[in-house]
Parts: structure tokens; sequence; C-alpha cells
């Protein structure tokens, strides 16, 4: 399986490959990965490749993902030419919009900022399998926003063709977050597979 992960600097967004990886390794199932930060310090994009599977490079060529996970419904669109014809795409709900938008916006350069119905509009054009999963609620919910990656990354193993299950991902998360954080993630994580399970 080929796995996009992308959204904004600050998201979490390699911790989400990074707990992937980790159950991968406890499964004993080949896996690489490959992360562009970009300016991710000041709201830039940040993608991460992963290919699970035996013999890959890192980076998946055009057209060959199998799911793009974002945590920015922007950067999903900004991607979806990875995606192979059919893929899914799962994203938050949340928009973020970047400093240089409001720039061209506070300057008249721009009438208006694009809207989220706009972006997914355009995701749906490109063919993909479209979910889209409130991972700031949820997380809210699960006792901190800032396990937004956590919630997709259980929305991600609920796929049918995840090929690794559900009790070696939530181990995977327990060792792969902060000691006090374990209880909030893990919640976020069912949160997030629960969601997605009702999206099917």
């Amino acid at each position: 399986m080929n796995v996009i992960y992308c959204g904004v600097g600050g998201q979490g967004i390699v911790l989400m490959s990074n707990i992937v990886g980790e159950a991968c390794a406890r499964k004993g199932i080949h896996v690489v990965s490959g992360e562009l930060h970009g300016l991710s310090q000041r709201s830039g994009s940040v993608i991460v490749h992963q290919r699970i599977g035996e013999g890959l490079s890192p980076l998946i060529p055009y057209g060959e993902a199998d799911v793009i996970l974002a945590l920015e419904p922007m950067e999903a669109l900004r991607y979806v030419y990875f995606l192979k014809p059919g893929g899914v795409v799962i994203t938050n709900t949340r928009l973020i919009h970047h400093p240089y938008e409001t720039e061209n916006f506070v300057k008249g350069k721009i009438d208006k900022y694009i809207t989220y119905e706009e972006i997914v509009e355009n995701i749906r054009k490109s063919g993909a399998k479209l979910y889209e999963i409130d991972a700031l609620n949820l997380a809210e919910e699960a006792g901190t926003a800032l396990a937004q990656n956590v919630v997709l990354v259980g929305a991600l193993t609920a796929l049918p063709d995840f090929p690794i299950d559900k009790e070696t991902m939530l181990e995977a998360v327990k060792a792969s977050v902060p000691e006090k954080a374990v209880e909030a993630n893990v919640k976020a994580f069912e949160l997030g597979y629960n969601a997605m399970k009702k999206l099917l």
C-alpha cells in the first residue's frame, strides 16, 4: 500500500507515518518512508511518502498512491496528482488559510478566500473516493486538539485494504506518543476508527 500523508507545518504529519512505520516493524512488514518538509515552520506544506511492501523506493510515483491522508484539505487537493485512479482521500474538514492567501486578501489581490466546499468539489472531480473526517472535533472529544493526526490514523486503519490490524496499530500509537498523552491519543484513534467505519 502506498500512502501520502500531508498537511501544514506543526500538525504532526511525520508522527502519523511514524505510527504506521512502528506498526509495520511490529508485524515484520517492510516499510519505507520519505519526508519532504518544505517551509514547514511557516505554515508551509509537509508531505510524507510511505510505501508498505517489499523492495520499494521511498518516493511514490505520480498516480500510484492508494491513499492520501490529509490533515488539511487544501493540501489533499495540492497532492491529488499522486493518487491512483479511484484511490482514497481521507481529509480533515478543518481548513487552514495560508498566510500568503491572507496577505493577498488584505491587499485586495483576491476577492475572497477559497472555501472548503470548493476544495472538496475539486478533489471529487479528480475521481477520488473522498472521506471527510472532523478530526478537530473528535480530537477535542478525546481530550486534546493536538491528537487530530491520530484521529486520522484511526480512520486510515479502518480502511478494508489497510494491511495492519487495529490492535497492532493501537500498540504503535502507545509507543509513539508521550506517556502522559497515551490515554487521549488512544481515544482519538478509536474515535477516528469508528467515524471512518460509519462512512464506509
